[in-house]
């Protein structure tokens, strides 16, 4: 069975709901995925938008992950370490935890949820942006699931 990644607030490619979004409540939205590779030590999840006018922009980080972990639940803590052992990064609003969509006026953006599973823990304090997590996980990466979303203003 393939490692996927959906939410049951909105489907592959469909519009994410108002309150996930800046213009909203602004709280992470469920996720749930399957079973990951075996030899899965930890998981690392990042939810980025390539369409930002600048290049991609970073909406939330968050690495070590239970590797018997399912899911999160709507509205995590914006906390830089969790009670699980989850340690968030910075997105790119410079801020610790999840930041909802809030693209420009126009065209809808794409935000790409991207959880690896990886061979590992990884041995990285909170805070690290969405670029230092990518390079500490090459070569550790077992699976990838990705969910993607759109919003629009």
């Amino acid at each position: 069975m393939a490692f996927e990644l959906t939410s049951n607030a909105f489907q592959k490619g469909e519009a994410i709901p108002r309150q996930f979004t800046g213009d909203g409540r602004n709280i992470s939205p469920p996720l749930q995925w399957t079973d990951p590779p075996a030899g899965t030590r930890s998981l690392a999840l990042v939810c980025e938008d390539p369409d930002a006018p600048r290049g991609t922009f970073t909406h939330w980080v968050i690495y070590n992950l239970p590797a018997d972990l399912r899911q999160l639940n709507e509205n995590l803590l914006s906390k830089a370490s969790l009670s699980d052992g989850a340690i968030q990064g910075i997105n790119d609003f410079g801020k610790v935890g999840y930041g909802g969509p809030a693209p420009p006026a126009g065209k809808p953006h794409r935000y790409f949820f991207k959880l690896f599973a990886l061979n590992r823990l990884l041995d990285l304090p909170a805070g690290v942006s969405r670029v230092q997590l990518l390079k500490a996980i090459q070569g550790h990466v077992l699976g990838e699931a990705e969910l993607m979303g759109t919003y629009k203003r």
